[in-house]
């Protein structure tokens, strides 16, 4: 065999199974059924998407919704329902933009061309959250501070008084009364208290002094010495104040008592806590 004839041979393309086998596979009756099933739906598909749905949607009429968003729910309900839809009320939602009883959403959305009778629902905003004022009085300017900022409200302005009530350093009063229902962010301002209105005095420095001059000088100016405590001293005289309390410089109420430290020795004068 020449050369030629040899290379003719093996250049001419061959029947594998495999192609053989997709042929008689796609030329099977099978095959043409299946793909006549799958025509059959397709066209389905068009005739039902493009003729029947159009037909049913318009049968009755069609019209565009209206907006209604903004308005009150009974406003917005009577103007659906005249123009033939039926308005239905949805869920209550709070929110802080918008008043209580007024729709904030619409299902379907507004210039919507849907068939004429078709429902449309409602989100109606319940208004803002509100909360209750805490009682404040009593309270140290901190605890209010935090009783505020837990209801999610604010501390105000802070004004001082003098208050025979509460105790130095708390609130006295409140701006707005507790259990009052407030929006969040609102400002609470207070009153805190400096004290009783008695006068108050400051405390003079006694030390160094003796138990008889230290008792006059606190009766001078509208004091008196308290409880007296003896302490050996060899470094001082008997009878000499050391120590005191409240220290000096403090400011008390008229009449309060000032409790000595005096150094131990001599007569112990019991009638200088007349003073």
């Amino acid at each position: 065999m020449k050369f030629k004839q040899v290379f003719h041979i093996f250049s001419q393309p061959r029947k594998t199974n495999v192609t053989w086998k997709l042929k008689k596979y796609f030329t099977s009756n099978r095959t043409k059924k299946i793909f006549l099933v799958f025509a059959f739906i397709v066209v389905l598909f068009f005739i039902f998407n493009d003729l029947l749905m159009p037909w049913y949607a318009t049968s009755g009429g069609v019209i565009t919704v209206p907006p209604v968003v903004g308005m009150k729910i009974d406003e917005a309900m009577k103007l659906l329902d005249s123009i033939g839809f039926e308005p239905r009320k949805g869920d209550v939602r709070m929110d802080r933009e918008n008043p209580a009883g007024f729709v904030i959403i619409q299902n379907p959305l507004e210039k919507a061309i849907v068939k004429k009778g078709r429902r449309v629902y409602l989100t109606i905003s319940g208004g803002e959250i509100m909360v209750s004022v805490p009682n404040l009085k009593g309270r140290t300017l901190r605890d209010a501070r935090f009783m505020l900022e837990r209801e999610g409200l604010k501390l105000g302005a802070i004004e001082y008084q003098q208050s025979d009530d509460y105790p130095e350093n708390t609130v006295v009063e409140q701006n707005i009364y507790a259990g009052a229902k407030v929006k969040r962010d609102i400002y609470v301002s207070v009153v805190i208290s400096q004290g009783s209105f008695a006068e108050k005095i400051s405390v003079p420095d006694v030390t160094g002094k003796t138990l008889f001059e230290a008792g006059k000088i606190l009766l001078n100016i509208g004091l008196k010495s308290g409880n007296i405590t003896y302490v050996p001293s060899p470094d001082m005289l008997p009878n000499t104040v050391v120590d005191q309390y409240p220290r000096s410089g403090e400011m008390v109420v008229k009449g309060q008592p000032i409790d000595l430290i005096v150094v131990q020795g001599g007569e112990k004068k019991e009638y200088l806590r007349e003073y």
